[in-house]
């Protein structure tokens, strides 16, 4: 068997069609609204790496501190012998899990990014030559098939990208990770816990700016795919703690009245001057909340470790 297989569930347009029906939807509604995921080209993926090395963007040191602190005691609880990872990119944090799963046979990463799964594969069987690597180029919430490889399987879902998703957009895509689970198998969660205000807002909000401009990112993004006119200039930053919720919301907010062109979609935006287009949900957990919402898939999470400040928690659940 080759050591590196790549398999495309994605139609090769499916992107731009997924582009397009997001900035009509989103931008043709009140309040208007934009996806994260489309801030992440080349260049809000560097910002993205960026922003995790400010001093206020504390959840990527918390999480690699779990990792690094509890990966062998993950290894020996889990027994992976196959490594899903969803939404992989770099495969950078799951090192740590690569390093201390001995009998690991397999490494599924899944992601939308062909080249950087083909990167990450690259780097990846150049320091591990006997690991097998099944890319998956796919959007994990829209359902999955996994390939056949070995289990145990341990499915990890990692950076607390989970409170992207709203509630019920997170019990679907639970219940879809539950249908991937045979018995023994199980999932690897991360989960951004809730704190003060002040310490969430400027994990979102930096000092030097670098949010805001990955923020705007999502702009340039629509003006480069679909001909679009906006000037990121007219838009101010926004991050706001929804203490009901429990989540943090990053917006976009027109400094004046403003009129955006899309050729691409044939469609012209009003904006109202102060009129915001909200463009990420960012949830925060509790510990019961995350029990709770792993059983109502069918989960039922055995473990729960978080960083030594209490900041950010990994849970592994397995099926009920």
């Amino acid at each position: 068997m080759s050591p590196f297989l790549l398999t495309r569930t994605l139609p090769a347009d499916a992107t731009d069609a997924a582009l397009r029906a997001d900035v009509l939807h989103g931008l043709t509604r009140r309040p208007k609204t934009l996806p994260p995921k489309w801030f992440y080209d080349a260049r809000g993926s560097e910002l993205f790496e960026e922003i995790t090395r400010l001093p206020e963007y504390y959840p990527t040191r918390a999480e690699r501190e779990i990792l690094v602190e509890r990966a062998a005691e993950i290894a020996a609880v889990s027994g992976a012998r196959t490594l899903v990872e969803l939404g992989s990119g770099s495969s950078d944090k799951t090192r740590h899990l690569l390093d201390a799963l001995p009998a690991l046979h397999s490494y599924v990463p899944v992601d939308v990014s062909e080249s950087a799964l083909r990167g990450a594969a690259e780097a990846l069987l150049a320091q591990r030559p006997g690991l097998c690597v099944h890319a998956l180029v796919a959007d994990f919430t829209g359902g999955l098939a996994l390939p056949g490889t070995p289990g145990p399987r341990l499915v990890a879902f990692l950076g607390g990208t989970i409170g992207n998703l709203l509630p019920e957009e997170r019990s679907v895509f639970l219940r879809s990770v539950r249908s991937l689970l045979s018995p023994g198998d199980a999932l690897l969660l991360g989960t951004d816990l809730v704190k003060d205000e002040e310490v969430l807002v400027a994990a979102y909000d930096d000092a030097a700016g670098v949010t805001a401009e990955f923020d705007k990112n999502v702009l340039r993004v629509v003006n480069r795919e679909l001909g679009a006119d906006f000037d990121p200039a007219d838009f101010d930053h926004v991050a706001l703690w929804d203490p009901r919720r429990e989540w943090i919301e990053m917006r976009l907010r027109a400094r004046e009245a403003l009129t955006v062109k899309i050729p691409g979609l044939d469609l012209v935006v009003p904006f109202e001057a102060g009129e915001e287009v909200r463009t990420e949900v960012s949830a925060k957990f509790r510990e019961e909340g995350v029990r709770d919402e792993l059983a109502t898939a069918g989960l039922r999470m055995d473990q729960w470790w978080t960083d030594s400040a209490a900041r950010f928690a990994l849970s592994l659940a397995t099926a009920v």
